[in-house]
């Protein structure tokens, strides 16, 4: 019997997984291949889902990290999709703080682990932050570390904004911790489909655990608005924000506009793109030792000053 393949996407949050996935989608659309994803998602609410056509099947696990606090209902979702679907290959989003090793793990249940081919660990990796990680917490930084020491397949993405002599940089620096994973440059996660299979596995030795939120310490904090915000006390606040928040996305509307924005902020850039759906205004906050209740406080101030 034919075993299904399985590609593991890590990378820390904000490194470019859900535009990576949309990229493989694509892809495999174009080759004919019949694909699943299993994506995973701490917050309570999913938003990277609208990445997903319709037509692809698709199960979300939220609220949880596969690597610790969910890894039962992953199993059972795995085994869903292996039982519903005839199946070429079925990729995993993991959150941006998974330790690969342990969502590999969760892939080798004994109900299913005959049935499926585990090609690569792929983690994409944010230049930038990479560059700057010493400025992150210990617990951050080895989380990265282990990221990138796991992987069969490293992704050094956003590099259309450094020289020629810090890509270097980066990539010697990140082949000192991991020799034998193939490495490659990329802008917004473009990568060929081959480049992700590997003819060979690493194999895996031992690692730190991180439960998500014990160890490092993340929280997340979904708030929903009642009605558009003014952008620019918005941006302001974002300007101000702490730096222990690492991922905001969701979907906006703003006093000028009619237009609803699909919102993506990961290092200090915010992104706005046109959302042609009418979903509600939700974001999603992903930090560390979050205060959810100074952000409600926080996101009701930005409302209230909207209309003042």
């Amino acid at each position: 019997m034919k075993k299904v393949e399985v590609y593991i996407l890590s990378g820390f949050l904000g490194s470019g997984k859900t535009t990576l996935l949309q990229n493989i989608l694509k892809q495999e659309k174009e080759r004919g291949r019949k694909i699943a994803v299993v994506m995973n998602e701490l917050g309570e609410k999913s938003i990277d889902s609208d990445a997903v056509n319709k037509d692809t099947p698709l199960k979300e696990l939220l609220n949880g990290c596969v690597c610790c606090t969910i890894s039962g209902q992953f199993e059972a979702q795995l085994q869903g999709l292996l039982v519903e679907h005839q199946l070429d290959a079925i990729y995993i989003e993991t959150t941006g703080v998974a330790h690969p090793i342990e969502v590999l793990d969760a892939c080798m249940s004994p109900i299913f682990a005959n049935k499926i081919d585990v090609q690569s660990i792929v983690t994409i990796i944010d230049a930038n932050r990479w560059q700057d990680r010493s400025k992150l917490t210990i617990q951050m930084q080895s989380l990265i570390q282990e990221q990138v020491r796991h992987a069969d397949v490293l992704l050094i993405n956003k590099v259309d904004t450094l020289t020629e002599s810090q890509q270097a940089s980066i990539v010697f620096d990140i082949q000192s911790v991991n020799s034998k994973a193939k490495a490659l440059l990329t802008t917004f996660a473009n990568v060929q489909l081959k480049d992700l299979k590997v003819t060979t596995r690493n194999p895996k030795d031992s690692h730190e655990k991180s439960h998500v939120q014990h160890d490092l310490h993340l929280k997340t904090y979904v708030h929903e608005f009642s009605k558009p915000l003014d952008l620019d006390t918005f941006e302001n606040w974002l300007r101000n924000m702490p730096d222990t928040i690492f991922r905001i996305k969701g979907y906006l509307r703003f006093t000028h506009s009619k237009t609803t924005y699909l919102f993506q902020y990961s290092y200090g850039t915010p992104l706005y793109m046109e959302e042609m759906l009418n979903p509600p205004m939700t974001l999603v906050f992903i930090g560390e030792e979050l205060n959810r209740t100074w952000m409600k406080d926080e996101m009701e101030k930005i409302e209230e000053a909207s209309y003042v």
